[in-house]
């Protein structure tokens, strides 16, 4: 069941934000973007437009490559997190449960739109094919719909992390913590992610991220939200401990870094935390992402807590 449910009312607050693509919209939607996890608790849901709501946007989604942290982080290379979600609305990341973003190629694919084109896949279409045959894809990876990956089998994964901040100039890659990663993402349209026994926000609400690398030039992405954990323990007083990069350990498991994990964040100018050479174990060359080949394991991530 899809659960999109984002208003949060409990009482007035002050955040500073930080960031985390159809006339009869059939007609013409523009697809020349890549993929990202939609939510109206997204920033840049609307485009990067002051005043204007475009249900036609893949500003957020465009990739991230050889660029300064400054430009990089959270998207601001085109001051995608100067364009907050509406008030009141969150990504509601339910504590010991589950929930649920729409992966697309623009908002126009997703029910963030007035009048969407909705379809299995990213891109509002069906495939019955796509990753079997040749069908889409241009040197391997699949371009149509530009889905970052050769199969499903492949997708790289994608991951949400959340920092404790409210102030968005307080978050940093050591207190943005992954917490749920979903195996062979992106792919279909929707995509269910679980969460660990999450503790409360504060009230200002949590700073979240999704990150996933691609298939192709080595780029990355990054989207903010604005989120809030509900259903919250009352008992529950954990900490989530600093987050530590994430190291290549494809060959020897003993050489993962365990407990909590920052964010992907690779071949920029400056701000990676990893950098790889050679091949992986099918003699392709090595792409980090999120699976056990970076420790990464699926689903909820209960290791990130402070004993």
């Amino acid at each position: 069941m899809l659960n999109l449910k984002t208003s949060h009312k409990s009482g007035p607050f002050s955040v500073a934000y930080l960031f985390v693509s159809i006339i009869s919209w059939s007609f013409f939607v523009e697809v020349d973007a890549h993929v990202g996890a939609w939510h109206k608790g997204m920033y840049c849901m609307k485009g990067n437009v002051e005043g204007n709501d475009d249900q036609n946007t893949s500003a957020v989604l465009q990739p991230l490559y050889n660029l300064s942290k400054a430009d990089w982080w959270f998207h601001h290379v085109n001051q995608c997190d100067e364009f907050p979600p509406a008030p009141g609305d969150f990504l509601e990341i339910p504590a010991n449960g589950k929930f649920t973003v729409e992966h697309a190629n623009n908002r126009a694919f997703t029910t963030t739109a007035a009048n969407p084109v909705l379809g299995t896949f990213v891109d509002g279409a069906e495939h019955p094919n796509l990753g079997i045959t040749d069908d889409g894809k241009d040197g391997g990876c699949i371009v149509n719909p530009n889905i970052h990956t050769q199969n499903e089998t492949m997708a790289a994964g994608t991951a949400f992390a959340i920092s404790y901040q409210s102030d968005s100039s307080q978050v940093t890659p050591e207190n943005l913590v992954v917490f749920s990663v979903l195996y062979n993402t992106p792919w279909q349209r929707l995509a269910t992610y679980e969460s660990p026994d999450l503790p409360a926000c504060p009230a200002g609400g949590c700073i979240c991220a999704v990150n996933v690398t691609s298939c192709g030039e080595p780029n990355m992405y990054m989207q903010g939200y604005r989120c809030i954990v509900t259903n919250v323990n009352p008992d529950t007083s954990r900490i989530l401990a600093p987050a530590k990069p994430a190291v290549w350990c494809e060959e020897d498991s003993t050489k993962c870094q365990g407990g909590s994990k920052q964010m992907i964040y690779w071949n920029q100018l400056d701000g990676n935390n990893i950098h790889v050479t050679g091949y992986d174990k099918f003699g392709r060359p090595k792409s980090p992402g999120y699976g056990l080949k970076l420790g990464f394991e699926n689903g909820a991530q209960h290791d990130i807590f402070l004993p």
